[in-house]
């Protein structure tokens, strides 16, 4: 019976290099998968899974109009597929969670899923929300904190390495990144931020 997977990480964990792995083993094997990825990040080009390693792959592109189901059932109309695999899966909505349920459920294919747990507020994401409580099984990816525990936290630096507190959820591009902590470090650093922010108004 095909299962529904969650692989969830902070930033820089290594979470497109093990979808770009486990889409490699298939391939090896003969068999045919689907790529997906998020339209909303097109940091590596339109259509691209890339990770900080130097491997990358052409996916299709979903956005909130995307109905997941429908698109993969039109595929296996003309070819058989092995294993659906979804990178930034933290922009699905819920109702594209649900879809990529029904397709391992009733189309019995696997499904892999890829993304974020929080954003860098530590808040959920829709379609993280929706996986933790809907994934047959949930695996956690390791990022390494600069003190050297494990990283559970996304946070938002400005050009000189500030924390971000405020803003939208999802930012493409611009002038900010991100950078993987643990929580206390997390904690600390956005409250340093937050005083500072403070004191200069």
């Amino acid at each position: 019976m095909a299962k529904l997977y969650f692989y969830y990480a902070s930033m820089n964990a290594g979470k497109s290099t093990t979808l770009l792995q486990a889409d490699f083993n298939y391939r090896e094997r003969g068999m045919d998968t689907i790529l997906w990825t998020a339209a909303v990040d097109d940091r590596y080009g339109v259509g691209q899974i890339s990770s900080r390693i130097g491997l990358c792959a052409d996916a299709h592109q979903f956005d909130a109009a995307t109905d997941l189901w429908a698109d993969v059932q039109g595929q296996l109309a003309s070819r058989m597929i092995a294993c659906i695999l979804v990178d930034e899966a933290q922009f699905l909505s819920r109702a594209q969670v649900w879809q990529l349920a029904r397709l391992a459920d009733d189309a019995n294919i696997p499904v892999l899923c890829y993304g974020l747990r929080t954003d860098f507020a530590g808040q959920l994401f829709e379609g993280s929300a929706a996986l933790l409580g809907l994934a047959d099984a949930l695996v956690e990816l390791k990022a390494v904190c600069e003190c050297g525990r494990k990283a559970t936290m996304n946070m938002r630096v400005d050009a000189v390495g500030r924390a971000v507190v405020d803003g939208a959820q999802t930012e493409i591009g611009g002038n900010d990144r991100y950078i993987a902590l643990c929580r206390r470090h997390f904690v600390e650093r956005r409250r340093d931020a937050a005083l500072a922010q403070s004191d200069n108004g």
